[in-house]
């Protein structure tokens, strides 16, 4: 039997049969990922293994210097075949990593290969899978066709003109390809140089010639309103913590004047400037009935030298350790006052964070709309096997599992989309033990039709992106 095989993570009856039955043909919404807008709406053709595979890919590039590979294979100038080759040398010492099973999972759904990769056969998978690589079924339109792809949200810049969603939305494409509004850049004032530089591609995309903070304000709320009429539903943050020191605007513009004059902020006066931008987010979510993502946790940057020879986003970030409690409660609790608090989704990356966060979003459900408050799914080191179940038990031992909008790819790479069955299937095989134990009762109708709406139907309900 291949190791990747029908019944893969799915340890008993109970579990092979709620897969099989209600989760395996479900179509797939990935309501948050990294992939190019560019390559979809070009619809890229894929030269070689090493380019979809490798390109871009931190959990690889970290596993690859940790196997003792020199960067020149992970980020540097080796020639794609080397790259893959060091690649193939590294998957067999990633057992008990996710790594080894993510690999075999994507070899297995992308190319039909069983094989265990290794150095050996590294040359016989390499020839296979550009031979396939050549065909229009692994070109990206065919990619999100083979997996039933319905819809997915890529991850874009207040300032991005959103020009390949354009060329996409006018395309045969089937699958519904939204932009999301991430303005991490507008709280950098602590960053003068790249803020104003941003400010500067603020003006161009807007239209509004910023002088002040109520510039500013106009500019992202007329952006926010050129991305919802691009289709776009959703925001998204990437934070350490949320902020919740909360200033006056006179503060706040305060803040910005300076920043605009070259004077880089304090931390205490950051944190205000991104308090203040973030409840405004918040009202511009709201207003229109969007969704708002926060991802809280990620410790970025920490290789100094790194980050100066190689740059951000290579595989040099960690899980931090910041008190994200107090904060978040205050945030959250000022937009309910204020009768503005979107539909949000808490992503944790420090499990020890995972009951606070999932019993934080049960303070801020109202009645209004099922699940509105999300404990999110798993993300980056937690969207494994073991860190899934952490999280699945955390939201089930403390909110409603039932409506919970499942699991998401948050990834770069065309490669990504088994992450979807790997997480049903340990959702499954979660199901399938309590009911084996006895501690769920054997009624595939109502333990299935959960499973099912887990899978697609809640996100789709619950996003309203009109699918």
């Amino acid at each position: 039997m291949s190791f990747i095989h029908e019944d893969f993570l799915l340890t008993n009856t109970a579990a092979r049969r709620l897969y099989h039955e209600f989760a395996e043909d479900q179509p797939i919404l990935d309501y948050h990922c990294h992939l190019p807008p560019k390559d979809v709406a070009e619809n890229r053709r894929f030269n070689n293994l090493s380019e979809i595979w490798l390109e871009g890919d931190h959990y690889k590039w970290r596993a690859m210097r940790a196997n003792g590979s020199p960067e020149r294979y992970a980020t540097g100038g080796a020639d794609p075949y080397e790259k893959f080759l060091e690649w193939a040398r590294t998957v067999p010492n990633t057992l008990c990593n996710p790594l080894y099973h993510w690999t075999h999972l994507e070899l297995k759904r992308y190319f039909g290969i069983d094989d265990l990769l290794n150095e050996t056969n590294a040359p016989a998978v390499w020839a296979r899978a550009n031979q396939l690589l050549a065909g229009e079924d692994l070109r990206a339109h065919g990619i999100l066709k083979k997996f039933r792809v319905k819809a997915l949200c890529t991850t874009d810049d207040p300032v991005d003109d959103l020009s390949h969603h354009k060329r996409i939305a006018a395309s045969d494409l089937e699958t519904r390809v939204f932009p999301a509004f991430r303005p991490d850049k507008a709280l950098n004032v602590h960053q003068p140089e790249a803020f104003n530089a941003w400010v500067g591609r603020l003006e161009a995309a807007s239209g509004v010639s910023i002088a002040g903070l109520a510039d500013l304000l106009d500019a992202l709320r007329k952006r926010h309103d050129y991305f919802h009429q691009m289709g776009a539903r959703l925001s998204d943050h990437g934070l350490n913590h949320c902020y919740a020191d909360f200033c006056t605007d006179a503060a706040a513009s305060k803040i910005f004047d300076q920043a605009r004059s070259g004077r880089a902020a304090t931390p205490a006066e950051q944190g205000q400037f991104a308090a203040h931008l973030m409840l405004f987010f918040g009202h511009l979510d709201a207003e229109k009935g969007w969704t708002k993502q926060l991802h809280l946790g990620a410790r970025r940057a920490v290789n100094s030298r790194a980050l100066r020879q190689i740059g951000a986003d290579t595989g040099f970030d960690s899980i931090g350790d910041w008190p994200q409690i107090d904060a978040l409660a205050a945030y959250l609790d000022r937009l309910n006052e204020e009768n503005a608090l979107p539909k949000t989704i808490l992503y944790n990356l420090n499990p020890a964070d995972n009951y606070a966060l999932a019993t934080m979003a049960g303070n801020f459900q109202d009645g209004s709309i099922a699940g509105k408050i999300q404990f999110g799914s798993g993300w980056w080191y937690l969207d494994q096997k073991e860190a899934m179940e952490w999280q699945i038990n955390a939201l089930s031992n403390t909110g409603l599992l039932s409506r919970f909008i499942g699991m998401l790819t948050d990834s770069r790479s065309f490669m990504s989309y088994p992450r979807h069955e790997y997480f049903r299937r340990t959702l499954s095989n979660l199901l399938g033990d309590g009911i084996q134990q006895g501690e769920i009762p054997a009624d595939y109708d109502l333990v299935g039709s959960m499973l099912a709406n887990i899978c697609y139907q809640n996100a789709e309900q619950y996003l309203g992106l009109g699918l």
